[in-house]
């Protein structure tokens, strides 16, 4: 049986790659932290805010999303959009993850069936 601290580093390797894909997705239509994160964890993704922001912020360097501060509510607050080039980044990354997920789903057929899971 593999130990919990093993599982959860696999686990948290795995939805990073996902996470990426989700705030771009998420994020072609304008929205600000919170949204994002509400709005993902609604569609059944919960992710942390200490993750979520740093992603926000390394995204917006490397030109994948674009931002800009808005006062709404009497309250500032940076609205992220992905950006042309997030566009076609999420494109591509959505073709190879579609790959993938088919090539996966070829390797393991009938696998958490067992044992009642």
């Amino acid at each position: 049986m593999v130990n919990d601290n093993v599982y959860d580093n696999a686990l948290m390797e795995l939805r990073r790659g996902i996470i990426l894909l989700a705030v771009l997705s998420e994020l072609r239509q304008e929205g600000y932290g919170y949204s994002v994160l509400r709005a993902l964890s609604q569609k059944g993704m919960d992710i942390e805010q200490g993750t979520l922001y740093p992603l926000l912020r390394r995204l917006e360097s490397q030109g994948l999303l674009e931002s800009a501060w808005r006062v709404e509510d009497e309250r500032p607050r940076r609205y992220y959009r992905t950006s042309p080039a997030g566009i076609d980044l999420l494109e591509r990354l959505t073709i190879e993850w579609k790959r993938m997920v088919e090539t996966i789903d070829q390797m393991l057929p009938g696998i958490g069936e067992q044992n009642g899971k």
